[in-house]
C-alpha cells in the first residue's frame, strides 16, 4: 500500500559526505514521523535521526553535529545529510515513516529496503 524508495548511498573516505533520500508513494494520507535507522550485521536496529511533522527532530549522540535530517513534505520525502563520515558509520542505513494509508486512515510504521553506506579510505 505504502512503498519507501531510499537512494544515496555508497563508498566514501573518512571525513567525507554522503546525502539520503527517502520518498514515500502510494495511498498516503498524511506522513507523520519519518526517520532513519542503521544496522550493521550482529547488532540491533539502532535510530540515526527522527523528524517530527513539525519539524522536531531527535538525532543519536553518535552524530550530533555532523548529520542533519530534514523533510519535503509536499513531496513525502525526507533527507539525511551525512558530513565527517567516520568508519563506525558504516551500516545499512534504513528509511522509516508512520504514514496514515487509505482508504481507512489507518497507521502503517513502513520500513524501505535499506542503503548501504561505508566509510573506508
Amino acid at each position: 500500500q505504502v512503498q519507501l524508495a531510499e537512494s544515496g548511498g555508497g563508498l566514501v573516505q573518512p571525513g567525507g559526505s554522503l546525502r539520503l533520500s527517502c520518498t514515500a508513494s502510494g495511498r498516503i494520507v498524511e506522513l507523520y514521523d519519518m526517520g532513519w535507522y542503521r544496522q550493521d550485521p550482529g547488532k540491533e536496529r539502532e535510530l540515526v535521526a527522527n523528524i517530527a511533522t513539525d519539524g522536531a527532530t531527535k538525532y543519536a549522540d553518535s552524530v550530533k553535529g555532523r548529520f542533519t535530517i530534514s523533510r519535503d513534505n509536499a513531496n513525502n520525502s525526507v533527507y539525511l545529510q551525512m558530513n565527517s563520515l567516520k568508519p563506525e558509520d558504516t551500516a545499512v542505513y534504513v528509511c522509516n515513516a508512520k504514514v496514515v494509508v487509505a482508504p481507512r486512515w489507518d497507521v502503517y510504521n513502513t520500513w524501505g529496503q535499506g542503503t548501504q553506506v561505508t566509510v573506508s579510505s
